[in-house]
């Protein structure tokens, strides 16, 4: 479902989302059918609110933008699935996790 101009477009699009959160999206990467992200965010910052925001913000403004091209990979009418993957990273080298994000088969 992702290509390099969808993923561009959904990087510009969270980091406008964590701006208004007062958080940073430090990386952003993505494969055909997911997206890796590294943020730092404030602690008085539910996690789970950030993330509904990201993918709630992110679904409708891709959708509008590449609709015709988004309708076929649809989960049952939904752009994400309600799931999410969220680790900490404290204590480990943030260099080594950027390199990870930046590391993922982005689509050409």
């Amino acid at each position: 479902m992702f290509t390099d101009e969808t993923l561009r477009r959904c990087e510009d699009i969270m980091i406008e989302v964590c701006d208004s959160f007062g958080a940073v999206l430090i990386e952003f990467n993505g494969e055909h059918d997911h997206v890796h992200l590294l943020v730092h965010y404030p602690p008085k910052v539910a996690l789970s609110v950030l993330v509904n925001s990201l993918k709630g913000v992110s679904a409708r403004m891709l959708r509008k933008e590449f609709g015709p091209h988004i309708r076929p990979y649809l989960w049952g009418g939904h752009f994400w699935s309600p799931s999410y993957f969220a680790a900490s990273c404290g204590g480990a080298p943030l260099s080594i996790i950027k390199e990870y994000i930046e590391n993922q088969k982005r689509p050409g």
